[in-house]
């Protein structure tokens, strides 16, 4: 089946924060925070071995008003972690998002990450990327957001929280850094 001729390593961005498996979720969260990442990659001894998101610790922390700074990564990281060879076609990187219904996907060469698509890095890299994302995840019966929708996050341009984000050019973007544009 043809591809994209686009791959993983063209798309993924190369800043990839990462937490051993004892760090403590509070921890893990402050390393998000700072990155204005969703999500950090769990290593041990330099291989990938989990994923923590910001749903996770929403999901399995926070709503069973558990202390963050007691709870270790490895408690709630999901695992084992989904990953995409450097070198593999978009369109294969896409559909394993799709059946395992996840946002983000490591990409791990010779077991070490050097990078991390998400769906963001997809829609910047390719309008029509995003569409076949999303036909995928139709298919898939996963709940799509259409890129025009609205949706809670960092603001790409100024770096503020906004439950009005909008993707402008390639970056998610506040209502007032919109309207600057």
């Amino acid at each position: 089946m043809p591809g994209t001729g686009v791959t993983a390593r063209e798309v993924m961005s190369k800043r990839v924060i990462t937490v051993t498996p004892e760090a403590t979720v509070l921890d893990a969260a402050k390393k998000m925070v700072r990155g204005r990442a969703g999500s950090v990659i769990v290593v041990s001894e330099g291989k990938p071995i989990g994923i923590l998101t910001d749903s996770d610790i929403i999901k399995k922390v926070v709503s069973k008003d558990m202390k963050p700074s007691e709870v270790k990564v490895d408690d709630i990281m999901t695992s084992p972690i989904i990953t995409a060879r450097p070198e593999e076609d978009m369109l294969e990187v896409q559909r394993k998002m799709a059946f395992y219904k996840v946002k983000r996907i490591p990409v791990v060469e010779e077991g070490e990450v050097i990078g991390i698509i998400t769906t963001t890095d997809i829609a910047m890299a390719s309008p029509g990327m995003i569409e076949t994302l999303r036909e995928l995840l139709r298919q898939a019966g996963e709940e799509v957001i259409s890129v025009e929708e609205t949706m809670s996050g960092i603001c790409e341009v100024c770096g503020n929280y906004s439950d009005n984000l909008m993707l402008v050019n390639g970056k998610w973007v506040c209502e007032i850094c919109r309207g600057e544009e």
